[in-house]
């Protein structure tokens, strides 16, 4: 089985999920394909606004991240520019996945919520996603030039309209050959299906 997992590094709920769908999937004998897409391009094609941008809403959405840290016992400690739209590092992690292979893009997209959610690291300044990737042995020149090359912008712009093709319109989100689960609260569901879909093989 397959589960192919939606994220934003811009979405706390989305470092929530990171940390804990590889270990979900093996537990159930999965894998997970990986992939960042733009929460605001998901917003804008439902006509949804990010929660940011509604204070009430956020109020609410702050405090919860913080309660399911807590409970979970997550490191929670959010640079201070969060919250802020995230591109270059989508971006990198896909030039990363082209040059260097699925798990070193997974390792490095792993690093950059433990970055940004944890240690309270910007990783909007390409100087720190430099540091990350050269501390997983990426030669430092080739990856700047590849994030920024052209066909790396298409294919993450394309990301986010290839989610949206399969009924992808928020963050985190993933589809377990097919069935789709919207938001890191539904992960206990996640689990039990993917356990009696085990069961059921």
């Amino acid at each position: 089985m397959v589960l192919d997992f939606y994220f934003d590094f811009a979405s706390g709920y989305s470092y929530f999920a990171a940390r804990r769908i590889e270990w979900l999937a093996a537990a159930n004998g999965a894998t997970v394909r990986w992939h960042p897409v733009l929460l605001s391009a998901l917003t804008q094609a439902t006509g949804v606004l990010p929660s940011p941008v509604v204070p009430l809403k956020w109020t609410y959405v702050t405090r919860d991240m913080q309660r399911t840290a807590q409970e979970e016992a997550i490191p929670f400690n959010p640079s201070p520019a969060f919250p802020q739209m995230l591109i270059a590092p989508g971006r990198a992690m896909l030039w990363i996945r082209a040059q260097h292979g699925e798990e070193l893009a997974k390792s490095f997209a792993r690093t950059c919520f433990q970055a940004y959610y944890a240690d309270g690291v910007d990783i909007a300044d390409k100087a720190v996603l430099l540091g990350i990737a050269e501390g997983l042995g990426i030669d430092g020149a080739a990856f700047l030039t590849g994030m920024e090359e052209p066909a790396t912008k298409a294919q993450f712009k394309q990301g986010s309209e290839d989610a949206l093709a399969k009924g992808v319109f928020g963050v985190p989100f993933v589809l377990a050959d097919g069935e789709p689960f919207w938001g890191y609260d539904r992960f206990p569901q996640l689990e039990r299906w993917l356990a009696a879909a085990r069961r059921a093989a």
